[in-house]
């Protein structure tokens, strides 16, 4: 099972994100993912913690036997947009690194302050798991 993605015909190809996806199976829901390690460190800059974040995303999905072409979406909630901006050069292979060319339907949104102080992202997903 795989999933199809949804592009509206005549619409700009999407850089990096899908418009939309549709699949079938098992939904997997992982809450919000911030940039820390097992033993709770804090990468200090925001492209290690992203890469962090979706490296936590996939060790979850990974507990219910998902990779990352099963993820349909991504939230990301970030408390600087002018950094994730500054960012995107570096940002983009970071991305490639951990999820290879999987481009799920992606919200990402500025926020006041994270939970954990240290925190510069948080990134929550939803994925669509065959059927077992």
């Amino acid at each position: 099972m795989s999933l199809t993605h949804l592009q509206p015909k005549g619409w700009p190809a999407p850089k990096g994100y899908s418009n939309g996806l549709m699949g079938e199976g098992r939904i997997v829901i992982i809450g919000g993912q911030i940039g820390w390690d097992a033993a709770g460190r804090f990468a200090p800059d925001f492209v290690p913690q992203v890469r962090q974040a979706l490296a936590n995303i996939l060790a979850v999905l990974a507990e219910a036997g998902g990779k990352p072409e099963h993820i349909a979406r991504l939230t990301w909630f970030v408390t600087d947009i002018g950094e994730y901006r500054a960012s995107l050069a570096e940002l983009g292979p970071a991305y490639r690194a951990v999820m290879g060319r999987n481009f799920p339907a992606m919200t990402l949104v500025q926020v006041g302050a994270l939970v954990e102080e240290e925190a510069k992202v948080e990134i929550e997903a939803t994925a669509i798991l065959p059927k077992v």
